[in-house]
């Protein structure tokens, strides 16, 4: 009888390649957020995934950063680089449609690291014409001596079964570190506050999105349904306008998509209260990043 491998894979790739959309696709839940924006995800997140002979702990990392300007932006790229350098197995997701510049950024990174590395080809759907993935495919095994290059869209959960497939025979020997019913080390307090900043990434357009977090101050659960406070802070006066909207429109839009995403992903009532307030440039204070819940790496 083969023995039981558990261990982390590191889930690394430039912003907006796809990296949340895969583990999501993979997990069969919602575990981290999705938006069209860059930066996201700002967090280390945890996904695990447990089965008789394997328990994959997949890392899902803030896209690596070119320009890290802000505090939060090189946070950031330490929490991916430190993702990096704990894993047992780092999965390189890329776009198979382009590469870019940024993508040659974290393959520079890569070449650094030992332990071993799959390529993970993204959006396969969307490459036209089909054979033109073959160029691809020869292009990616040409970059960088990969154990494998696996072709998948996340979108529709194609070729995910394969991947999975290939990843425990290198994690290590080792019990389980998380229990079988458990799918994510955060709380649920943490994804509360990360579906109403998802609902306002998606409300909101141009930089505003960066320049805001959400901090839930209070989570009570009770018979009767759970009860959500929380604050969006942003770093302007004039950003808490945009955010409330006017007579509130905003504000009542965000609250009530969150409002009922929540409650249909906890089977519960959910009673959800939204202020905002203004913390100037805390984006750009590490300080501010810790008391609103960025973890140092």
């Amino acid at each position: 009888m083969s023995e039981y491998r558990c261990g982390l894979v590191a889930v690394i790739g430039r912003p907006n390649v796809g990296k949340s959309t895969l583990i999501n696709a993979i997990m069969g839940r919602k575990v981290s957020i999705v938006t069209a924006k860059p930066q996201t995800t700002r967090h280390r997140i945890l996904a695990v995934h447990t089965t008789e002979t394997a328990q994959i702990i997949f890392v899902d990392t803030p896209g690596l950063h070119r320009k890290a300007g802000k505090a939060m932006n090189r946070l950031m790229n330490r929490t991916a680089a430190n993702a990096l350098a704990d894993a047992d197995l780092i999965l390189f997701v890329s776009d198979a449609t382009h590469w870019t510049s940024a993508d040659d950024d974290v393959l520079k990174r890569l070449r650094k690291v030992k332990a071993p590395v799959i390529a993970v080809l993204n959006k396969v759907d969307k490459v036209r014409p089909k054979e033109k993935l073959l160029d691809t495919i020869a292009l990616m095994s040409a970059r960088l001596d990969f154990e494998e290059i696996v072709p998948v869209s996340a979108l529709r959960e194609t070729n995910l079964e394969e991947l999975l497939s290939l990843l425990p025979p290198f994690l290590p020997e080792s019990p389980p570190l998380f229990p079988e019913d458990m799918h994510t080390d955060r709380s649920q307090e943490f994804h509360a506050a990360e579906v109403i900043r998802e609902k306002l990434t998606l409300m909101l357009h141009q930089e505003l999105p960066y320049g805001l977090t959400v901090q839930v101050e209070r989570y009570l659960d009770e018979e009767s349904g759970i009860t959500i406070n929380a604050i969006i802070w942003v770093e302007r006066d004039s950003q808490k306008g945009i955010v409330v909207g006017k007579q509130g429109s905003v504000l009542k839009k965000v609250g009530r998509a969150a409002r009922l995403e929540l409650k249909e992903q906890l089977g519960r009532n959910v009673h959800l209260e939204l202020w905002v307030k203004v913390k100037s440039n805390w984006a750009d204070n590490e300080k501010d990043l810790m008391n609103l819940g960025y973890e140092a790496p």
